[in-house]
């Protein structure tokens, strides 16, 4: 295979990022005084990166409990980076004579697939004044949170050391730098020169797999017919290459579902046929970029009547490359890659796995025929193994104390499992700290039953006429109950419609909550404030669509109505030269009361709530919110009733009048 044309500066040197001003407030300060920290830069990637596209993940997590001060962070990344200009390409069997000076010395070597090993060899070292081969090689690039770099010291007395990697990344450019031991004003000259072994591969075609599938039989002839695995050196076998085969390769086909759901499968169906002469490796394709932000999960199962008692079905799953050294050793190790080891035998005929974020590369999945015991009982020993191969957002679907939440930045998605109840993992399968189902019944109680609250200003505004405020406080303690009940973990959740349309009523409502209270407050003209409620509404809907958790979905629009309100009560003093409300009785038994528990409501709601005392104190909100409500309507007008008859006819007819609203009824 050719290799694809670079230019000089195909890796970076260095790469540094600054990050990490933060302030808080002093200890022994006034609070309003804060003090600011130096900026911290951190450099979280080592020289030498590994080429590609880079993510640097920040998390922060705060918990205001308390009356805590939080600490204001501010993230603010910063690149730098710096290119290696000169890099040799090191041709594969084809010397290079270098001369190492005090600085450091880049190589490249190009891998293609179906590369077995890499032989990296140093000849001829020679420097003055200092014997043997005083050089250091290091082979490959840094990577996170692992570092699998190769390095080589060549310290001893024979000019010549050599490095040998076994299943080296396949299909892209190796890095190789060279440091010289001897000190800054020597050099040391040397020839370098990588060997590459290749694997000669068996391909199953499409035509072989309609060729099986008539007639079983002839694969089973055909996989025994396959001659014992072997290897070569690359560029020495033409086209009439009668060396034996080394890997059996099974094309799999790809098929993207859905976001971050990805099936994979073998293009006979789901069966692998696996020998003990060579590995069947299964290529998957993770390097669109995109896939990295799910989770890979692997499961194999295999016929128990086609396993033997000391047969044993090895598996590996790598990055970059594939495990081929099966009958060497089962640690799975490639070249710069630790994989995942699977097995299976006649006690345990079943194996998954699953890898969570997996590497944005070419996945392959290595399984083997192994008799550790005899060998012999492996030569004509063939087991069909089934794969399920497929990518998705969350581990089952983070389970009944989860949710899966999908984060998108530009690009890239990630999903994630938001557990509840106290439940941790990648898949909320973690019950250590879980709370009992006593207490999730307890907390579901709390946070549905708090909502009863809500028939309190329910009954005062139906009893001083405010029919429209009614139906609001109707709809929010309807919606807060359901929604608070379906968002409850296992079995204490109730759903009577998804959690998505009852999350945004309740939303909605407890604006609108506030927003008509407040107006009604105001006490406008009758067209005027409901023109207001339904602007003010359908204001609070565009936003919420927008940001549902916005703080100034809620915020901007009672602002806007606490101005409302201040202007009217501003005029009204000002037209009567008294004090509005006028009673002292009214400030005392009412507003009072009312501001106070509003108060207390919000500060707890802002500042005080956490995931440890969600269920009481948004218990104890809503109580506030629903009561303060209720002391906060202002009463009917005192000089007639609210629905008072105006005139009694002969006929036993009446006709009622509304002052308020200029209504008339025939009763």
């Amino acid at each position: 295979m050719a290799a694809p044309s670079s230019s000089t500066s195909a890796y970076p040197q260095t790469l540094h990022g600054c990050a990490g001003c933060f302030t808080c407030p002093r200890r022994a300060a006034p609070p309003a005084r804060m003090w600011r920290s130096p900026c911290r830069c951190l450099e979280p990637t080592p020289p030498h990166p590994v080429p590609g596209c880079g993510l640097t993940p920040s998390h922060l997590t705060l918990f205001l409990q308390d009356f805590e001060s939080a600490c204001a962070y501010m993230f603010q990344p910063d690149m730098l980076v710096m290119r290696v200009v000169e890099v040799s390409i090191l041709e594969p069997e084809v010397p290079l004579l270098k001369t190492l000076p005090s600085r450091p010395t880049y190589l490249k070597v190009f891998v293609p697939e179906y590369t077995q090993e890499l032989r990296l060899e140093l000849q001829g070292c020679a420097s003055k004044d200092s014997p043997g081969c005083p050089v250091q090689l290091t082979v490959g690039t840094a990577t996170l949170p692992r570092n699998f770099q190769k390095v080589l010291t060549c310290s001893g007395p024979t000019p010549s050391c050599h490095v040998l990697l076994p299943s080296p990344p396949w299909g892209r450019w190796l890095q190789v730098v060279a440091e010289s031991l001897a000190g800054p004003p020597l050099s040391v000259a040397l020839r370098a020169e990588a060997v590459l072994t290749a694997c000669r591969p068996w391909s199953v075609t499409l035509q072989r797999l309609v060729q099986n599938g008539s007639n079983p039989s002839n694969d089973t002839s055909e996989s025994q017919s396959l001659p014992p695995p072997g290897h070569q050196t690359l560029g020495r076998c033409g086209q009439g290459c009668r060396d034996p085969f080394c890997l059996l390769n099974y094309p799999v086909m790809r098929e993207d579902m859905d976001v971050l759901s990805v099936r994979f499968q073998p293009l006979d169906g789901v069966a692998v046929l696996v020998h003990s002469d060579s590995p069947s490796i299964m290529r998957l394709r993770l390097d669109s970029g995109t896939d990295s932000g799910g989770s890979l999960t692997i499961l194999l199962r295999a016929n128990k009547t086609e396993i033997a008692n000391s047969t044993l079905i090895a598996a590996c799953v790598n990055a970059a490359s594939p495990f081929l050294s099966f009958n060497a050793s089962l640690n799975c190790i490639t070249a710069f890659f630790q994989g995942y080891p699977l097995s299976l035998s006649a006690l345990s005929t079943t194996a998954s796995l699953t890898i969570p974020y997996p590497e944005t590369d070419n996945w392959y999945l290595s399984l083997q025929l192994v008799c550790p015991e005899s060998p012999r009982d492996c030569e004509q020993a063939r087991v069909r193994v089934e794969t399920t191969l497929y990518l998705m957002p969350c581990l089952n679907d983070c389970g009944p104390y989860g949710q899966c939440l999908l984060l998108r930045r530009h690009s890239y998605v990630y999903a994630s499992c938001s557990c509840k109840a106290g439940w941790r993992g990648w898949s909320c399968t973690d019950n250590s700290t879980a709370q009992s189902v006593a207490q999730q019944k307890a907390a579901a109680l709390l946070l549905t039953l708090s909502n009863l609250m809500f028939l309190a200003p329910i009954a005062v505004s139906v009893h001083r006429a405010f029919l429209v405020e009614a139906v609001v406080y109707l709809y929010t303690m309807f919606f807060s109950t359901f929604y608070h009940a379906c968002d409850q973990p296992g079995e204490a959740m109730l759903c009577i419609l998804s959690y998505d349309t009852l999350q945004y009523c309740d939303f909605l409502g407890s604006g609108a909550s506030i927003w008509v209270t407040i107006l009604c407050m105001a006490k406008l003209k009758t067209v005027l404030k409901n023109i207001l409620f339904v602007l003010g509404t359908l204001v609070m809907a565009m936003s919420l669509q927008l940001d549902r958790r916005g703080i100034w979905n809620l915020v901007g629009p009672c602002l806007f109505a606490l101005v409302i309100m201040s202007c009217m009560w501003v005029y009204r003093c000002g037209h009567r030269h008294q004090c509005y409300p006028p009673s002292w009785q009214r400030w005392v038994f009412y507003l009072l009361p009312g501001i106070s528990m509003a108060s207390v409501g919000i500060a707890i709601y802002t500042s005080m709530m956490t995931n440890d005392n969600y269920y009481y104190t948004h218990s104890i909100w809503h109580m506030l919110l629903a009561a303060s409500a209720a002391f906060l309507l202002p009463p009917r007008e005192e000089q007639v009733e609210a629905w008072a008859c105006s005139q009694d006819l002969p006929c036993h007819y009446e006709i009622c009048r509304n002052d308020r609203d200029d209504l008339y009824t025939v009763t």
